[in-house]
């Protein structure tokens, strides 16, 4: 059994999988029963998710070249 404590490392593996789906360019445009309003917001959160985690690195390399 699984519990949701997040020292759990199965917890963390299942979580990080969840995210990289997501996050995933091919699960982007499959086709499933979602209608277009639907996949559009998914397709804009992914972008943004996308700005935040490049932004992010971009801050930490500026921060640690100095």
């Amino acid at each position: 059994m699984v519990t949701f404590i997040p020292q759990n490392t199965q917890y963390q593996a299942m979580f990080l999988k969840k995210i990289l789906h997501y996050l995933n360019p091919a699960s982007l445009f499959k086709k499933g029963k979602d209608n277009v309003n639907l996949r559009m917001m998914h397709g804009i959160n992914r972008i943004s998710i996308f700005m935040f985690l490049f932004c992010l690195i971009v801050l930490l390399v500026r921060y640690f070249s100095r």
